[in-house]
């Protein structure tokens, strides 16, 4: 038990962070699937309530946007798992993290994504990508109960 209070930590930044990573490849390459939730889904969804563009390659929520705050994340999370010295840094790339993932939740529970993203050739994921969204969420909001400490402080909270 003292291992795991001492180390799990390390659990929870390798899923986020494995997650995160390996849809890196998808978000910035332009891959079929990425371009059908952001441009084929979530785009159109936006621009009937009068937000056009914002899920579009160069707007506010792209899929190189949302790559790039999951890369951030990953980072700040590693180094601060890596550095015990920089605990800070993992409670920064928790929050981020949180923040990214909340939104995608939110995305597949509340637009016409769904939970199980069917794809135009007419397969689904099944839920795969909500349930790795919850695991990350849940592993964000560990860590960062785990640091609470840290945040609390900053709030003058003790």
């Amino acid at each position: 038990m003292a291992w795991l209070k001492r180390n799990g930590h390390w659990l929870l930044t390798i899923y986020v962070a494995f997650v995160f990573i390996q849809s890196l490849f998808f978000k910035f390459t332009g891959s079929p699937e990425t371009v059908y939730i952001f441009q084929g889904k979530l785009d159109p969804w936006a621009a009937s309530l009068g937000f056009p563009g914002v899920f579009a390659p160069g707007g506010i929520f792209s899929a190189r946007v949302v790559g790039t705050m999951e890369l951030i994340a990953s980072i700040l999370l590693l180094a601060g798992a890596a550095i015990s010295s920089q605990r800070t840094v993992q409670v920064l790339g928790a929050t981020l993290g949180l923040g990214v993932i909340s939104g995608a939740i939110f995305f597949h529970l509340f637009t016409p994504l769904g939970v199980a993203v069917v794809n135009t050739d007419g397969s689904s994921d099944g839920g795969q990508l909500f349930a790795l969204a919850c695991g990350v969420w849940v592993c964000c909001a560990a860590l960062l109960w785990m640091r609470r400490s840290l945040w609390l402080g900053w709030l003058g909270i003790k």
